[in-house]
This record gives structure tokens, sequence and C-alpha cells, in this order.
């Protein structure tokens, strides 16, 4: 399996490791609720360094990925986050990313930790493919580090670190500068639902950049936290996770990411699929489900309307914040579009639900 730079420093934590996406990552250190809480309520770290890191550069850089993405490239200036998709020509998903523009011909995807290799092909063969030839793509995903700092207090906890001007710094954009004496790329984005920051440098640097942050953060209640905590925390905003919500299989207009898929920008990878699914109708949406019983809901459990299978879940957990059974299903788009009853079956029993608009908290 792959490690982080930070590998030694989790186990030296007492983290749970497990297995992911080829990666040996922290599940958990002190427990997924507790980790969970601790973020709404303070501050969490996350070591995220897994994720891929793709550059791209070059006189053709924009126009190669206005084509390669869903989203709308000439809405972003420099020193801005954008949160965009790859897919396939029948308009399946490739994978979901943060794009930063750095310059006019300079720019840094973040991608799913496990399809770093896939998308780099991928990006290979459609800039062979669309003739698209003066652009750079360099795979520097083993020269970072990655850390997520999340929660309420991340910005008091940061500024005790840098001289940048974090209140100044807007969500979704991005500065250069130093942290901790460190250099580094320091973002205002991140995958909770929480103000917070997501922070590269150098692969070297990784775990002094921790250090620094755990001993800032340590009066302020921040606490290392996991995987387990990270996916609870997402799916309580209802966020998209590649391989549940969306796959090679699943449209992203199905996915409720119409808004990053901008059928009127010109031409794009999947476009032309997209448009004709759109004007056909979509045959399957994405619903918010609360359990209004005990029991918890996880991938793949079948959802009915009226005793038949309409659908499945996507994702499904216990929400710490709610203490209810939540869940994003699949389901057939007239019956999404209807107010039909929806339920879920867990294991034996089949458990009512109501529908609910997101973010679930």
């Amino acid at each position: 399996m792959k490690k982080t730079p930070l590998n030694e420093l989790h186990h030296h934590l007492g983290a749970r490791m497990v297995e992911f996406g080829g990666w040996e990552m922290p599940v958990q250190y002190s427990g997924v609720i507790a980790e969970h809480l601790a973020v709404r309520q303070a501050a969490g770290l996350f070591d995220v360094s897994h994720m891929g890191e793709i550059e791209v550069s070059g006189p053709q850089a924009f126009e190669f990925l206005q084509y390669a993405t869903t989203n709308d490239l000439s809405k972003l200036v420099d020193g801005q986050v954008q949160y965009t998709a790859l897919c396939y020509r029948d308009g399946g998903v490739v994978d979901d990313l943060t794009l930063y523009r750095k310059g006019a011909e300079s720019f840094l995807l973040c991608v799913n930790a496990a399809n770093t290799d896939k998308d780099f092909s991928w990006l290979q063969s459609l800039q062979a493919d669309s003739g698209i030839g003066d652009v750079v793509l360099v795979d520097n995903s083993r020269d970072y580090a990655q850390l997520a700092l999340q929660g309420p207090a991340a910005e008091k906890i940061l500024q005790q670190l840098t001289d940048i001007k974090l209140s100044a710094l807007k969500y979704y954009h991005f500065v250069q500068g130093q942290v901790a004496g460190l250099e580094m790329l320091v973002s205002r984005t991140g995958y909770t639902g929480e103000d917070g920051f997501e922070l590269y440098c150098a692969a070297d640097d990784g775990v002094q950049l921790w250090q620094a942050l755990s001993a800032a953060g340590q009066s302020a209640g921040l606490v290392p936290v996991g995987l387990g905590a990270r996916d609870t925390l997402r799916l309580e905003k209802g966020y998209a996770l590649y391989g549940h919500e969306i796959n090679a299989e699943i449209l992203p207009l199905e996915a409720r990411l119409g808004w990053i898929t901008k059928l009127d920008k010109g031409d794009f990878c999947g476009r032309n699929a997209l448009q004709k699914a759109k004007d056909v109708g979509l045959k399957r949406q994405l619903v918010a489900l609360a359990l209004t019983e005990n029991g918890v809901p996880r991938d793949g459990y079948p959802v009915f309307c009226r005793d038949r299978q309409v659908g499945y879940v996507t994702s499904g957990t216990m929400s710490p914040s709610l203490k209810k059974g939540i869940a994003l299903a699949l389901i057939e788009t007239a019956v999404a579009e209807s107010t039909e009853p929806l339920s879920i079956g867990i294991r034996k029993k089949t458990v009512t639900t109501t529908r609910t608009a997101l973010p679930f908290v």
C-alpha cells in the first residue's frame, strides 16, 4: 500500500489504519463521533496527502481544461478555485475535482486519490484526441503533502502561524505564502461544510506542518480526524463522493451536479451525451432521505415505493449531529418528482423515511 509522508505520525498517534484506495490511511483516532463533533464545534486536522495533484500549463492550458471539464473555466480569475468534473464521452463521470487557477497558463487539479493514475491517463488521451497540443501535463502528486484544517476555529488557529491576512481570503480562493515558516498554497476550501483551509506544502514539510498546527490548535480544541468522520461530515452536507453518488455509470445531472455542468459554455467532452439525456429526460435522480425509525442505511441498500424497488442508497450513515439515519439515494425520476413515501430495506425490515432538502445539517 502507498503511504503519505505522515504515515509514521499516524501510527505514533494511535490511529486505526485501514486500506483506502490503495493507501494506508487513518480512519479514526479517538472515535468517529467525537472527531465529527469536534469539527462541527471547534476544529479538526486531516491528512489528505493521498489526494492527487496534476499540474496543467502552457499556452493552450485554458482551452484544454475548458474542453476537458464540465464547469465554465472562463468564470475563474487568478487565485480562485472551482469545483468541476471530468466526463467520458457518454456523460459518465471520470472524476470530480477542484481546479486552481494560478495564472492564465497555469492550473492545478486536485483529484481523488484512487483516481489519480486514471485521471492523468485520461487527460493525456484527451489531449491527443482533441488536437489541443500546446499543453504540459505533469502528475506532481508525490511532491505534495496536503492537510485540511476544518471547523469554526480554523481561521483563529491558522492565523497564529502565518502573516497571510486570512480574514481577507474568500471562500474558494487561495494564496501562496508561509505557514509556520514553510512555503505552501493556502486554500479556503474543504469537504466538511465548515469554514476551513486546505494546505499544500512540500511532501517533506508535512510532518512539521501537522505538528505546528496541532500545537497552535490545542487550546481551541483541535483534534486529529480520520476518514470515518470525513465521510459523515461530507454526507451531512450532501457532498458527492466518487464511487457512490458519481461514477462512470452515473451522469452528473442525475447526481444533482447540474450546477457544475455548463451545457451552454460550448463544446466539452461528454456535452452531447449530457444534452441528449437532459432533452430526453433523466431516468434517475438523487434524493435525500432521513429515517423516521431506528436504523442505519448503508450503501447499496434498496429503496422502495409502495413495496416496489425504485432505486438504491448511494451513501448512508447515522448522522452524529442529528442522531438519526440519513441517506442519499438514486431513484427513478418519476418517483423522485412525486410525493410518494419512500422506505429503505435494512437487513430484514423496511424502514420509513422522509424526504429532506440538502444539506441535512
